[in-house]
């Protein structure tokens, strides 16, 4: 075999390489991108006794308050009761110390909904200050 024929050999042994291995990079890119994406749409998940409880909590606020603080809740973790930011915590990125120890979707709600209700007074108000500040 010619010099020639062996560098065409190894130079076409290296291409195939090169994109077999470059593929392979963007399955693993894409696959763990989408088990992020998992991960955060199961901290979103609550059991069905917490739902209730959740829609208990929710119950007296309008279709327009209830939409803006889902509007909030997707702005502030992507709908996640896990999310964690520095001292922030859950679903609307409360401080830790106002949830005094309970992490529970159910008191996030709850804590999220007095929170709201003394600082802004409605959520539509709360959502509008995060629209012209980028928090709340």
């Amino acid at each position: 075999m010619s010099k020639g024929k062996i560098k065409i050999k190894i130079a076409s042994f290296l291409l195939i390489f090169g994109f077999a291995f470059g593929m392979a990079t963007d399955v693993t890119a894409n696959f763990s991108a989408q088990s992020q994406v998992t991960t955060a749409q199961a901290s979103s998940k609550v059991s069905a006794s917490q739902a209730k409880k959740i829609a208990k909590i929710n119950a007296n606020l309008s279709k327009n308050q209830k939409a803006a603080k889902k509007w909030i809740a997707k702005h502030e973790s992507g709908y996640s009761y896990t999310a964690r930011n520095g001292n922030c915590y859950g679903r609307y990125q409360l401080l830790k110390s106002y949830l005094h120890g309970d992490l529970s979707p159910v008191n996030q709600e709850k804590t999220a909904n007095k929170y709201v209700s003394g600082r802004y007074g409605t959520w539509t108000k709360a959502k509008k200050f995060w629209q012209n500040h980028h928090w709340y």
